[in-house]
């Protein structure tokens, strides 16, 4: 079954995994981010991978979308 990276595990945090220096498996969950958490700072794929997720652009650009 070919896996999906904008579907990913819900239970599946970034925050979790970087809490346990789980580095190579945060790269397989941001490998184009379009999310940030806004608690820890973590970037990710699919906002369900993270705790306190918003659009990437927002943080980054002040809300103005990048091209």
């Amino acid at each position: 079954m070919e896996e999906n990276k904008n579907i990913k595990e819900s239970t599946i945090r970034l925050c979790d995994l970087a809490s346990h220096n789980k580095s190579d498996e945060i790269k397989k969950f941001a490998q184009d981010p379009q999310y940030v958490c806004f608690s820890c700072g973590q970037v990710a794929d699919a906002r369900e991978n993270l705790c306190n997720p918003g659009a990437y652009y927002e943080m980054v650009a002040g809300g103005i979308p990048l091209e």
